[in-house]
């Protein structure tokens, strides 16, 4: 069997070992996740789209991350990356007082927020730090207000 740990730093060594010492293989890539109740992940495990290696990427790295159907992208100040994980799962990991879902395919980091400009429909259109633009839906617009106060 192959799982996947999502813990602490701290607690890494320790749960790898004992989990080895019972014949349970731990891998990156398994669908199996191990996690910590209310632990957030420091990083993610991503793919390099041009050479296809994985890539270790600190969460405070992450710009934003978009779902266009089955392929997941993960955008950071160093480029784009391809995830292995869908959308909602990625969110589980992530620390929701420093991330935000602002559509059902767009998860921003708050702190990455350059500019916002309000459109007529009930809408936001956000600048992020690397210059792209991202829409906040209709169906997130109180959330994303209430997140930064608006």
């Amino acid at each position: 069997m192959k799982i996947r740990l999502a813990v602490s730093k701290e607690r890494y060594p320790e749960l790898r070992a004992a989990l080895e010492s019972r014949g349970i293989e731990i891998d990156d890539t398994a669908g199996l996740i191990l996690s910590e109740a209310a632990s957030y992940v420091d990083s993610l495990i991503l793919r390099d789209r041009e050479t296809g290696e994985r890539v270790v990427m600190p969460v405070d790295e992450i710009i934003f991350i978009e779902t266009y159907g089955h392929s997941v992208e993960v955008h950071s100040v160093k480029g784009s990356y391809q995830s292995l994980d869908r959308l909602y799962k990625i969110y589980s990991l992530l620390d929701q007082s420093k991330f935000i879902r602002i559509s059902n395919s767009v998860i921003i980091a708050k702190n990455k927020v350059l500019k916002i400009t309000p459109t007529l429909s009930m809408k936001f259109i956000l600048t992020m730090i690397n210059g792209e633009k991202v829409d906040v839906t209709r169906n997130y617009y109180y959330i994303f207000k209430e997140a930064f106060g608006i």
